[in-house]
């Protein structure tokens, strides 16, 4: 008589082995959809003009219109020992080298000793009234602290400055990145310099993309 044969080890061999490749499945499915989403899903590495930002009557508008451009972002402020000067000079430098190829970017702020008390219209009104300005001039934000514009936090985290007054100007390449900075007293005569490299580089780039 042939002996008895147990067969109770194959019966819980099979699910283990159906739960492993299952397991394994799981896994590898796992594993591809983050390669894909690694390749497809990256996040977008913000720019300058990847912001949007409000006008003077709270319209919101997106800082993609000027890429290409080189800009001179601008706090500015209405009742600063710095406000006839640097608006004149302002103007100028829009004048000489806008609109084509640059433009300046002004962005009213109260938070430098409260020297920009009105309201965004008033502010708009203010400038081109007094001093003819023919540059943008959005509405009035914060810089300073956890309510700041996130397109000029941009500008601070980018240049490692923060304004510590009114008419700190940043200069923007036309790829949206900060390419230098300058104090309120410093005059326009540094700046032209370096806004002409910048056209330059503008109108060669059109040149031999001809």
């Amino acid at each position: 008589m042939e002996p008895l044969t147990t067969t109770y080890p194959l019966k819980y061999s099979v699910p283990k082995a159906r739960v492993f490749v299952v397991f394994l499945s799981m896994v590898l499915c796992t594993a591809i959809l983050c390669l894909l989403q690694l390749r497809f899903f990256k996040p977008k590495i913000k720019d300058f003009y990847s912001f949007e930002v409000k006008d003077s009557r709270g319209r919101t508008i997106s800082l993609e219109k000027y890429r290409g451009k080189a800009t001179l972002v601008v706090n500015v402020a209405s009742y600063c020992q710095h406000t006839d000067k640097n608006y004149i000079a302002l103007q100028e430098l829009h004048r000489e080298f806008g609109p084509s190829h640059f433009t300046v970017l002004a962005f009213p702020c109260n938070q430098f000793g409260e020297s920009e008390p009105s309201s965004s219209q008033e502010i708009e009104s203010f400038a081109k009234g007094n001093y003819g300005v023919t540059f943008p001039v959005f509405h009035k934000i914060k810089i300073l602290g956890s309510e700041a514009e996130p397109a000029f936090k941009f500008l601070i985290d980018s240049s490692k400055k923060e304004p510590r007054w009114n008419f700190w100007k940043y200069l923007v390449s036309p790829e949206g990145k900060v390419v230098k900075f300058w104090r309120p007293e410093e005059p326009i005569e540094s700046i032209k310099p370096e806004v002409a490299s910048l056209i330059r580089q503008i109108i060669m780039k059109k040149r031999e993309d001809l």
